[in-house]
């Protein structure tokens, strides 16, 4: 077969999986690629969940007033998601969630949420959320990573990436070390022209949703800009090139959620 027709079959190929393997990320309306089952990435999730916190090496913080705000925070949070899934269709999206908010010790500025809604909070990055507004800030964006089904977009985009990358491969390799050299270079572009841009845009996808979700349990989403404004004081100008990130740099995230907080704000009731 030449080089162009098996091209062609190939962008062909990956148009109709993206056209049959596609859900909808709720609020924004955005279709993505969808080629694994989400009830697998919950089971899936809810093992390492259980395995990370009976970790030697984990502390996993309780009966304090610490503890108790993550759980706090996390259930309003929680219970404003299912009530705007049931009312707008979106009941599929959560279903099978088994909520989980926990506070671990550590030092790192971290927090995240597999699916399933396993949750996790460092607290090192307590002094940098400073207030409920602040946790609910990033409890929020965490979670709406979750509810947008992004562990299991990004798990489809590398499989689609992978495999239309061997086929491309072969189509246009004339000779092992030529085959090696393209290789290298599809790894590349793939990273910083597809990958990394998907990323980004999951990103501030979740920073949308997240103020929506807090606005929803009752803090004030305008909080999310000084919470952002602090962590990017925390680098300390370590963030890497923004087309070679996976976050938005910190100038257009800050102007993102900016924009997003008119919507967000219909939703707060104090």
């Amino acid at each position: 077969m030449k080089t162009k027709p098996l091209i062609y079959t190939i962008a062909l190929l990956s148009t109709a999986v993206m056209l049959n393997a596609c859900s909808t990320v709720p609020l924004t309306g955005r279709s993505q690629a969808s080629l694994v089952s989400e009830t697998e990435m919950q089971q899936a999730a809810g093992l390492q969940y259980k395995q990370f916190l009976s970790d030697p090496k984990i502390t996993v913080i309780n009966n304090t007033a610490q503890s108790r705000k993550v759980k706090e925070i996390g259930n309003k949070i929680a219970a404003a998601v299912t009530k705007y899934m049931n009312n707008n269709n979106y009941q599929s999206n959560i279903e099978g969630y088994q909520w989980e908010f926990n506070l671990v010790d550590s030092k790192d500025v971290n927090a995240w949420c597999m699916p399933g809604g396993k949750v996790a909070v460092y607290t090192g990055i307590l002094p940098v959320t400073l207030n409920d507004a602040g946790l609910a800030t990033v409890m929020g964006h965490e979670i709406a990573h979750a509810i947008a089904h992004h562990s299991s977009e990004r798990y489809s985009q590398a499989m689609i990436s992978q495999g239309v990358g061997a086929l491309l491969g072969a189509a246009v390799a004339k000779s092992e070390t030529g085959s090696q050299v393209f290789q290298q270079l599809y790894g590349i572009g793939s990273q910083a022209g597809y990958l990394l841009p998907n990323s980004r845009k999951q990103e501030s996808e979740a920073d949308r949703l997240g103020l929506t979700f807090m606005a929803m349990a009752g803090y004030n989403p305008q909080a999310a800009v000084s919470f952002w404004e602090r962590m990017a004081a925390q680098k300390k100008g370590q963030s890497p090139p923004e087309f070679l990130s996976t976050h938005p740099s910190d100038q257009t995230r800050i102007r993102d959620i900016e924009k997003y907080i008119p919507e967000a704000q219909k939703y707060f009731v104090k």
